[in-house]
């Protein structure tokens, strides 16, 4: 059966795989793979850490494996930053989890429960937001979260959850590095959305200089990171995988 499987898999993915005619030019351009919802023992946990290119891991704080996988991210390598669960306009509470920042807090309690966070992920240098789209679209508690990103020296991903996100505005006004995400992989929870999606992402990173892509260890995490695995040396024709830091250092450089 898994023989049939992988037969299968490897079929899908030629059949929605590009063929590249210049393969001969060094990539300038560069890529950004950024995997949240580390953090709760999900599915994929191992593949994803183990894929041969610099990773931007996103771990979930206050949760049974937490640390541990922030832990093994960097001293595989690769950033780490806190997936900071906000609440969004449509979605139950429960799948929050722990700590979450949702819209009845108060600015103290919001700055409070930012700064745990911060403290429970080991080696984040970044944030970015689970779910989010009632809070990244709220200026007051937004301006809150990037004020604390600010003081503890961390850069801000926007996950684009929603188009009213107020993150760049407020961002460039109170002085904190940001970046956006472009593309999210696994969306839809099947190989084949997962490869068409890796498709995207490989014309993207021939007309954009930085493009970041988003998936997620759990449900899909095992169907990305077969998939990645596949698209890695394709994507290292066309960019260079790099973490966000690298991204924040570049982007302060042309500043």
């Amino acid at each position: 059966m898994k023989k049939w499987l992988f037969l299968m898999f490897t079929m899908v993915l030629f059949l929605h795989t590009p063929v590249y005619a210049n393969t001969a030019v060094p990539p300038e351009n560069r890529v950004a793979i950024v995997i949240d919802d580390f953090g709760n023992k999900m599915k994929g946990t191992k593949q994803i850490l183990d894929l041969p290119i610099p990773l931007t891991v996103a771990v979930m704080p206050f949760l049974p494996t937490t640390q541990s996988d922030a832990q093994l991210a960097y001293e595989k390598g690769h950033d780490v930053i806190i997936h900071l669960p906000m609440e969004p306009i449509k979605g139950k509470r429960s799948w929050l989890g722990p700590g979450a920042i949702t819209s009845d807090l108060s600015d103290q309690e919001v700055r409070k429960r930012v700064n745990e966070a911060i403290e429970n992920v080991p080696h984040a240098v970044g944030v970015n937001n689970h779910m989010g789209s009632k809070i990244t679209s709220d200026k007051r508690i937004m301006k809150v979260i990037l004020e604390v990103c600010r003081e503890r020296g961390m850069f801000y991903l926007d996950s684009k959850t929603t188009s009213k996100s107020v993150v760049k505005e407020l961002a460039t006004e109170i002085g904190v590095p940001y970046l956006e995400n472009e593309l999210f992989f696994d969306e839809v929870y099947s190989t084949q959305h997962i490869i068409k999606q890796a498709n995207t992402l490989l014309n993207l990173v021939e007309e954009d200089p930085t493009v970041i892509a988003i998936g997620h260890v759990g449900p899909p995490g095992e169907m990305t990171a077969a998939v990645l695995k596949q698209y890695i040396p394709l994507l290292k024709l066309k960019a260079k995988p790099v973490k966000l830091s690298d991204l924040i250092l570049e982007k302060q450089i042309l500043e």
